[in-house]
């Protein structure tokens, strides 16, 4: 099983971000947490981060020919305003996570909508990085259990 890990604009600054929203772990760190948990899981990742919004289309896009099953996204901002990003998810037939480090419900009246809410099969928020490992375990089950 092969599950493309996405973050977004800013993610690479993690660990030198509002600690406060974001804590101090490193996007490094996110992935080696990440990676242990794949393997745990038996499952391929591929953990792709850029702060060019067509770059993350383009690789959306190659999610078609890849033998992508599965999508755990962090769009950071653009999750409340990219309908490009939106589009190329929509694209895709495979399950996809939302998820985010902050509680994005408790901060800034903009941060409480996501455009990608209709094409995403949930959204995982407010738990750091475990964040990313739920949406791991979600995106894995997801695949494991989807209807023949």
């Amino acid at each position: 099983m092969k599950i493309l890990i996405l973050h977004g604009v800013n993610l690479n600054m993690f660990g030198q971000r509002d600690p406060k929203h974001y804590g101090t772990e490193t996007l490094e760190g996110i992935t080696s947490a990440l990676t242990d948990l794949a393997h745990e899981l038996s499952v391929s990742i591929d953990s792709f981060q850029t702060n060019h919004e067509g770059e993350m289309c383009e690789r959306i896009h190659s999610a078609h020919t890849d033998s992508t099953q599965a999508i755990v996204i962090n769009a950071g901002a653009w999750t409340h305003y990219s309908l490009a990003i939106r589009d190329a998810l929509s694209m895709l037939s495979i399950p996809i996570i939302e998820v985010h480090m902050s509680n994005v419900h408790a901060r800034e009246e903009f941060r409480h909508h996501s455009v990608f809410s209709s094409v995403v099969r949930g959204q995982i928020c407010g738990f750091g990085t475990q964040s990313y490992l739920l949406g791991l375990r979600a995106a894995y089950h997801a695949v494991k259990h989807a209807p023949t």
